[in-house]
């Protein structure tokens, strides 16, 4: 269920001169409305952690959304869109199965107005309602070539299961490919070893998945995952991004299901977020942050953390 949006939650300093270039974003953003508005960025948060409790991980992430609202408020906006708040989508009656089917028809909608969706989650199961949507977006629009998948993540969350989890998601993309005869197009980079089962490395080599260890991803690596990407996005269509927060150190984001050993570390993987908006450009179509849970955010690191990549994603699709 789509909740209204809280406008109480964007608040914070206002400093002089704000009205030109010290703007905050919580002096920029506005709710988005039912009816036509120009296109911008429209975050839409999915308040579940449903599928974490299914996997057997620690549940919180339901208050990620708006603990990431309230780090991005007194944030500098240095975008030139329009920024929206479409409000949070809730899981209810612990049904993630009507979750993420309600969720697609929304990341549709907001495809199908122009927006570009940026989503903030709750738990990682929202990754199939994410992919789900803009796959009808582009069936709609007979757009050809595959939908290229990257997610940065510890775990190839391809797990296989009797009910979806948030370790289910990009298996649930792979069967949906299958059903409709379209490629499974997915790359992970961030992949911590000893969190992944042989019968995942297993299940990832069948379904010809491209991926990178964190051990992988150092500066030093960058020229052979920069050729990798590149080779990736080369034939796509267009560009699903997901970033699962459980990629980086524990150090630097505390509040997640299940806080990495290792993980990439936050200088890394902002290169290579660069590196794949300035090669997939217009193709990025969509992008979301899963996995923040404020139970266990220290600080509230990792709401930081999400905030600042929040503003990398923005900043450069405005």
């Amino acid at each position: 269920m789509l909740e209204p949006v809280d406008m109480s939650l964007w608040n914070g300093r206002v400093d002089e001169g704000s009205a030109t270039k010290s703007c905050r974003w919580h002096q920029q953003v506005a709710p988005l409305g039912e009816t036509s508005q120009a296109a911008g960025i429209a975050l839409l948060g999915v308040a579940c952690d449903e599928g974490v409790r299914r996997n057997q991980g620690r549940v919180g992430a339901a208050a990620g959304p708006d603990a990431i609202r309230r780090a991005l408020a007194s944030q500098v906006w240095h975008g030139q869109r329009t920024l929206y708040d479409a409000g949070n989508l809730r899981c209810k009656k612990n049904d993630l199965e009507a979750l993420q089917q309600e969720q697609a028809k929304l990341v549709k909608k907001l495809l199908d107005q122009g927006h570009f969706p940026l989503l903030l989650g709750g738990g990682h199961e929202i990754a199939y309602g994410s992919f789900l949507g803009l796959a009808q977006h582009l069936t709609a629009s007979n757009s050809e070539g595959p939908i290229g998948i990257i997610n940065f993540d510890a775990h190839f969350d391809l797990r296989q299961a009797a009910v979806p989890t948030s370790g289910t998601p990009f298996l649930q993309m792979a069967e949906y490919c299958r059903a409709g005869e379209i490629p499974f197009h997915y790359c992970c980079l961030g992949i911590s070893k000893p969190a992944n089962s042989a019968t995942l490395f297993a299940q990832a080599a069948q379904l010809n998945v491209s991926y990178r260890l964190d051990s992988e991803l150092n500066s030093w690596q960058f020229t052979q995952v920069e050729e990798l990407l590149t080779r990736f996005i080369a034939p796509c269509r267009a560009i699903y991004l997901s970033i699962d927060l459980d990629v980086l150190p524990a150090a630097t984001a505390p509040g997640v299901s299940a806080p990495a050993a290792r993980g990439v570390a936050l200088p890394e993987l902002e290169h290579l977020l660069a590196f794949i908006r300035s090669t997939a450009q217009a193709r990025l179509r969509l992008a979301e942050i899963a996995e923040c849970n404020p139970d266990y955010d220290i600080d509230g690191r990792t709401a930081r953390v999400a905030a600042r990549l929040c503003h990398q994603l923005i900043h450069d699709h405005s």
